[in-house]
């Protein structure tokens, strides 16, 4: 997600920093990066000296202290609650006064990450999908204290990388998980109980609901152990028992089944 999101970010124009506390972490971000933007390339979406200039724009770097002179820092680092508080710790300690802080969390509340800020009004959630650099939507996440201005900032930032903000109030799931989620475990459900086969389950929603996508096919694209972690986190904010993950979901899990980036989910992949 985070390499996805400087991608974008780079192709609009802007500069944009990278932080990892890992190196070999950025260089797989930019791998990643330079991929798709090849692709984005091969596709005829942007031109060669297009995708050249917006790599020449991102910087990758393990020093937390480059975030000093932003103006906007988006963490993006997994669905993990202590790590995601640990990480926000770190980013308001190092950011100046006035930056806007931001998470890419799918489910955890803006008012739980807010209390490691000084300034919650200056903190919201901006919730990206994935594949960014294809996804046109973002969620802008408004916490208890963020302020207008804030919100107002973000909207901008959002239009100004090209995407589309829709603006939600900070549930667990915010908008697009919340639905989508109880569909999903529908499907995962249905196929542990052997109601129906993978492929059919994700065919009827394909040409019986013209999705693009089957719902089993999408878990293993979002990631299974994504999934999970938001299941976790719905259900523990509404106790609902659609947002309950499946037990099938909690072992795929436990083996390392997480979809597509592992090479494995509900189907095998090369």
């Amino acid at each position: 997600m985070g390499s996805g999101i400087a991608e974008v970010v780079a192709v609009a124009g802007l500069p944009v920093v990278v932080n990892d506390v890992d190196p070999p972490s950025l260089e797989r971000a930019r791998a990643r990066i330079e991929t798709s933007l090849s692709r984005a390339v091969e596709r005829r979406k942007l031109e060669s000296s297009q995708a050249q200039a917006a790599l020449e724009r991102i910087d990758l770097t393990n020093d937390l202290g480059c975030v000093r002179e932003v103006d906007l820092v988006i963490e993006a680092v997994p669905e993990d609650e202590k790590l995601k508080l640990a990480v926000m710790r770190s980013i308001a300690s190092a950011v100046a006064d006035e930056a806007i802080i931001a998470s890419n969390t799918s489910s955890i509340p803006i008012a739980e990450l807010a209390q490691a800020v000084p300034a919650p009004d200056r903190m919201l959630g901006l919730h990206f999908f994935s594949p960014v650099p294809v996804m046109g939507l973002v969620e802008v996440v408004v916490a208890l204290d963020t302020s207008d201005d804030t919100v107002g900032v973000a909207k901008a930032f959002v239009e100004r990388i090209g995407k589309s903000p829709i603006q939600t109030k900070d549930r667990s799931g915010f908008i697009v998980n919340m639905l989508l989620v109880p569909y999903l475990m529908a499907a995962v459900r249905m196929y542990e109980e052997g109601f129906a086969s993978r492929e059919d389950i994700d065919a009827g929603m394909r040409q019986g609901a013209g999705h693009p996508m089957g719902p089993l096919a999408l878990c293993d694209l979002i990631g299974l152990d994504v999934l999970y972690s938001v299941c976790n986190s719905l259900y523990e904010e509404f106790k609902r028992d659609e947002y309950a993950p499946p037990p099938l979901l909690k072992r795929m899990v436990a083996s390392g089944r997480l979809g597509r980036k592992s090479g494995r989910g509900f189907y095998a992949y090369a």
